[in-house]
């Protein structure tokens, strides 16, 4: 999963959201950190599910939030998000059901699912037809 975070991240536009949806366990934290790693992050990634968002700057600058604990898409408004922004940036977004009013229209979502047989499936969707296409490349897992 963090390979295909890696590649993934030289496709995700400047300034755009992904939104991660998925099961507990199912990846996203582990593939946010593929992203981080593509872009020269050093930090370690971990999932901010305690304190919501973590911030972090490479070659581009990731925002990791975790929505889990949110209760309304009025509370991202509370975190101030939007005031750290410095372009060139990406929010990851796991558990994006929570906030969904929030999550803007051009947003990507990618949907990180483990099958019986513990093999991953993963759905990518971009809406905006003016966003690079993505194509899955050949991973195992």
């Amino acid at each position: 999963m963090e390979a295909l975070g890696g590649q993934l991240a030289e496709y995700l536009p400047d300034d755009c959201v992904l939104a991660l949806h998925g099961d507990l366990g199912v990846g996203k934290t582990t593939l946010v950190r593929g992203i981080a790693r593509a872009w020269q992050i050093k930090e370690a990634v971990t999932s901010p599910t305690y304190n919501l968002y973590t911030l972090y700057q490479g070659t581009r600058q990731l925002i990791h939030l975790d929505a889990y604990r949110l209760n309304a898409s009025g509370d991202i408004d509370a975190l101030m998000i939007e005031d750290f922004l410095e372009s060139p940036w990406c929010l990851a977004v796991e558990w994006p059901e929570k906030i969904s009013q929030s999550i803007p229209d051009d947003a990507w979502h990618m949907t990180l699912q483990i099958a019986d047989d513990e093999s991953h499936t993963l759905r990518m969707h971009r809406p905006s037809p003016d966003t690079r296409s993505f194509v899955t490349p050949n991973l195992a897992e």
